[in-house]
């Protein structure tokens, strides 16, 4: 185990016992593994080097196996739907035969109860249907995998007795129509065999949002109408055809099924937020990351938004009570934004800003800090954050803070804490962005900051935020005392003496 790994493991062992120290002191059926990654990903980010990978599922995917082998044979859909790319219902039409009980239908009920894990469990579908041969008994259907051979098992027959009904099981023939199959079943039976069928897809209000691979999109609008027809609520679906710009942080999409209705509304960490998916980003992945961020802050507390969107870290940060600086480049993405802030009632508790980050850095952030730190004291508890959430360039806007200010602070505990968010294909990527940031700010952070992964984006690519407080001698350049010298007379010296001279 390398170095790295060591210190990965030692800190998750650390983090392991605070859990079972401060939070699991309810009853044991309250208590579960996925609770317990939840705390952990919520306070990961406040522990200095801790980098952990937690994995999230608030969105939504298709499921990449079935439980079954024998599941996926019996209910495929007809063998003729194979390369459909215009899709016709009516083909995917089927007979399979079930096992079935009679029943009289006074008991059903409780049968379904006491059976509940054996009866046939079907989208669409009856489980208790008529019998032509008796009108005063129903026939139950059962799962052909829980009963094989169409015979009971011992527990069943038990079941049975007490009920005081016949324990011979008859075959039945069903018919199963496209509205019995589910959504990986319909795939899985119209691409062609051995080819990934699979395709995650993130909502977005009433709008699916997938990322097809090459050898699906024959079948693109096929796969569009079939995501619609098995989740209400949803109806438009759009593929991503280029990647994300990095100026505006929009793609290219095309709309494969449904209406072309791109302004959607979605609730995020109890905030609502309406926009035109179209022109602005928006990443239903990243609400737990903006709740991560967002539960740092106190009342009271400053917040710049560098690449506000359209005000995921913001809006909350202003419900909140903390003063809020916004700002986004995309013209949409301000427009979105005040729309938000008045839609939420905050639009009076946040400055926006439409401009460059790098000039939002340098002349409101710089104003602000300018006039904010001076009037910190040791023991006010005020502190300042500076989200820099645009992880295909953040980094490069560090060097903006080398020097912004002049002076001495007053109180070190007050200054600024960045979040600042990059992608890395790198094999060790805390180490890799870590170095990055320092490279961009001209010191060392070892020590001094906590890194967090955020998310996997694909196959060795990593989002993550690196969180610091920014060193006082980045961010402050002192005073020479005899500025009012000519500049050949000046003795004061400096480490760094003007921008042009810090190292790159």
């Amino acid at each position: 185990m390398n170095d790295f790994s060591s210190r990965t493991f030692w800190r998750f062992g650390y983090f392991a016992r605070l859990l079972k120290t401060n939070h699991f002191r309810t009853a044991a059926s309250n208590t579960s593994f996925p609770a317990a990654w939840m705390l952990l990903e919520q306070h990961s980010g406040r522990i200095p080097g801790l980098f952990v990978v937690v994995k999230k599922s608030r969105f939504f995917t298709m499921p990449e196996t079935v439980e079954d082998k024998a599941n996926l044979e019996l209910y495929s859909p007809h063998p003729e739907v194979r390369g459909m790319t215009l899709l016709n219902r009516e083909a995917f039409k089927r007979t399979v035969v079930v096992p079935v009980l009679k029943v009289k239908k006074e008991i059903v009920n409780a049968l379904l109860k006491s059976l509940k894990h054996a009866v046939l469990q079907r989208p669409g579908l009856k489980r208790v249907v008529e019998d032509p041969e008796d009108e005063d008994s129903r026939l139950v259907i059962l799962d052909p995998h829980k009963i094989p051979e169409f015979s009971l098992g011992e527990p069943e027959q038990e079941v049975l007795k007490q009920l005081n009904v016949c324990p011979e099981v008859s075959k039945y023939d069903l018919e199963l129509t496209y509205e019995n199959f589910k959504l990986d079943e319909i795939l899985r039976a119209v691409l062609p065999e051995g080819q990934e069928v699979t395709s995650g897809f993130s909502r977005v209000g009433h709008i699916a949002h997938l990322n097809l691979r090459d050898h699906q999109l024959p079948y693109r609008h096929l796969i569009g109408q079939v995501i619609i027809d098995k989740n209400p609520g949803i109806t438009c679906v759009v593929n991503k055809t280029s990647i994300i710009d990095s100026t505006y942080r929009n793609f290219d999409m095309e709309v494969l099924a449904g209406e072309s209705n791109l302004v959607t509304k979605v609730k995020e960490n109890n905030t609502v937020y309406e926009l035109d998916f179209s022109k602005v980003y928006w990443n239903p992945r990243l609400s737990t990351e903006h709740g991560r961020i967002v539960e740092l802050l106190k009342p009271g507390d400053v917040l710049f938004d560098v690449f506000a969107g359209i005000g995921p870290f913001a809006i909350p940060a202003a419900k909140k009570k903390c003063r809020v600086f916004a700002n986004d480049l995309n013209p949409e993405s301000y427009k979105w934004f005040l729309h938000n802030c008045k839609l939420n009632k905050v639009d009076n508790k946040i400055r926006a800003f439409n401009m460059d980050g790098r000039d939002f850095l340098l002349g409101p952030v710089k104003e602000e800090l300018s006039k904010e730190l001076p009037l910190l004291k040791e023991e006010q508890k005020t502190s300042v954050h500076i989200v820099m959430n645009l992880p295909a360039l953040a980094i490069e806007f560090l060097d903006v803070f080398r020097h912004l200010l002049v002076g001495e602070p007053r109180s070190t505990t007050g200054l600024p804490t960045v979040h600042c968010y990059s992608f890395s294909k790198h094999d060790n990527p805390a180490k890799d962005i870590q170095e990055r940031a320092e490279a961009s700010l001209g010191t060392s952070l070892d020590g001094r900051c906590s890194t967090y992964l955020v998310r996997n984006v694909a196959p060795n690519k990593e989002m993550l935020c690196i969180s610091f407080q920014l060193p006082v001698d980045v961010l402050y350049k002192r005073p020479c005392p005899d500025e009012a010298k000519p500049a050949s007379k000046r003795l004061c010296t400096s480490k760094y003496s003007s921008e042009e001279k810090l190292p790159s």
